[in-house]
């Protein structure tokens, strides 16, 4: 009785022949991000839509007086990152995925990347620089004038 081998599977696109374990992280990075980012998530919909006065409350100064405390600075701030780098890493695994020709991949990531890195530039420096507090300003945590 003869034997006969199974087919060998072909690896799919290598970008490399050195072994990486870069794919390995990204796969953990998603599902950690993605358990943090439901903590987050649901902690500010509770704190913005269920405690205190609802969905009534949101408007200028409620935004303004949550960023007066660097604790919600920092959680909207995780939150801005977490889901920027969670939605990066999906669209980059989509582009490896879908992108045939080299060239095409690697500008679809140039893209991908740029908007990543504006986009958390610009949501950082307005959470930390955000100040409702102009001359004339008439809200509970604005010092006096």
């Amino acid at each position: 009785m003869a034997t006969t081998q199974a087919p060998s599977v072909v690896a799919p696109r290598s970008r490399s022949s050195a072994r990486s374990n870069t794919e390995l992280y990204a796969w953990l990075f998603m599902r950690v991000s993605g358990i943090l980012l439901v903590v987050l998530v649901l902690g500010h919909l509770y704190v913005n839509l269920m405690a205190g006065d609802g969905i009534a409350a949101i408007d200028f100064a409620f935004v303004a007086g949550k960023w007066s405390s660097p604790f919600w600075q920092v959680w909207d701030l995780l939150m801005l990152w977490l889901a920027q780098l969670h939605g990066t890493n999906g669209l980059r695994t989509i582009i490896n995925d879908y992108a045939e020709r080299d060239q095409t991949r690697f500008w679809l990531k140039m893209l991908l990347y740029t908007a990543t890195v504006v986009v958390l530039f610009l949501g950082t420096l307005t959470i930390f620089t955000f100040d409702p507090c102009i001359a004339g300003s008439t809200y509970e945590f604005c010092p006096a004038d």
